[in-house]
């Protein structure tokens, strides 16, 4: 298929980029290299075994070159990343995230229908159900956002809905827990500025970029008192997608998924996997909780391993974090582009 992905320069979106291109796809990544990256589609493109991908640099915003792009390039899929991710920005800044998350994620859904290109693969969150009644979350779980971020992501699910009643286009949203881990050949991995997200933080804490990583909240209700979160491995998350767009464009209707191990590890076993997978015993500190801190989040994944016939590799915390690990210790800067938005690589 001709698949255009949003924001495949970033994280996640390189990664499924890198798998559709292995299975002979032909994609264009739309990215303004806000938060993505030229390299990882540069380092895509370098594997002489697989195929390549064209970047196009250009914001959502952009609706006539966006347009223009469909109709050239005869789009047939779309795999949407592109979106802002920090929960404490959306808090502090929910006009940002509305605009970006949900009127420019508009745009997209009316260039598709002005371009008749009726698939979508959406990337949702588990933010979208805040604070669980019920541990494993299913995916009818009641949904109260507790931040703009997890709201926006709901609000587009809901225009989704809406647009593929109105226009006959089919979705499917996955809702992901924590996203982990790094390439098996240590090319391309997680590189946010600033880093939020646990992991990558624990693991520069190991490789001697911060003095000391702190726990936030030791009085939980949980095995050692610290938050259990549910991971899932970045390629696997990838695989999601794909096996998703085959889903859609085979039955004509619409699915939502949630995408976890379905089970959970702590803060202090996450701590102590990295000290185990680095061999450096760093210092680790506790501070006060953090408000909207829930103590368990957890996937009930089996209407997606059962429906996407979808099955995890990566299913133990010490195998997903090797590979962060492998990404980090080779790239302790992360990638070298500093992501230049000033060239236009067509």
């Amino acid at each position: 298929m001709n698949i255009l992905v949003t924001g495949g320069a970033g994280y996640i979106g390189s990664h499924t980029v890198k798998e559709l291109v292995k299975q002979k796809h032909k994609v264009v990544v739309y990215d303004d290299l806000s938060y993505g990256h030229r390299e990882a589609v540069d380092k895509i493109n370098s594997d002489q075994n697989i195929g390549k991908a064209k970047l196009v640099v250009a914001n959502l915003a952009d609706f006539n070159k966006l347009n223009l792009l469909m109709k050239q390039e005869k789009i047939e899929a779309v795999i949407h990343f592109a979106g802002f991710i920090q929960v404490k920005e959306s808090v502090e800044h929910p006009e940002l995230y509305i605009y970006n998350n949900v009127c420019l994620g508009t745009l997209l859904l009316d260039a598709m229908v002005k371009n008749k290109v009726k698939y979508i693969i959406f990337s949702s969150s588990a933010g979208v159900y805040g604070e669980p009644k019920k541990v494993p979350i299913k995916e009818n779980s009641s949904k109260n956002p507790v931040n703009t971020y997890g709201l926006t992501k709901l609000m587009f699910e809901q225009i989704l809905e809406r647009f593929s009643i109105a226009y006959d286009l089919n979705y499917c949203a996955l809702r992901y827990f924590n996203a982990a881990g790094a390439s098996k050949n240590a090319e391309i991995g997680e590189d946010h500025h600033p880093e939020t997200h646990i992991i990558p933080l624990i693991i520069q804490t190991a490789l001697g970029q911060r003095d000391k990583f702190t726990i936030f909240g030791k009085d939980y209700k949980t095995k050692d008192g610290t938050c259990v979160r549910d991971y899932i491995h970045v390629e696997d998350l990838a695989d999601a997608h794909i096996k998703a767009l085959k889903l859609i464009k085979s039955k004509k209707k619409n699915f939502i998924y949630n995408l976890g191990l379905g089970k959970g590890f702590s803060n202090l076993e996450l701590v102590n996997a990295i000290k185990k997978v680095s061999g450096v015993d760093f210092k680790v500190d506790y501070g006060k909780r953090r408000a909207g801190d829930p103590a368990k989040l957890i996937a009930d994944s089996s209407n997606a391993k059962k429906e996407l016939k979808w099955k995890p590799k990566y299913d133990n915390i010490e195998g997903i974090i090797e590979t962060a690990y492998r990404w980090h210790s080779q790239h302790p800067h992360g990638f070298n582009d500093t992501n230049d938005t000033n060239k236009d690589n067509q």
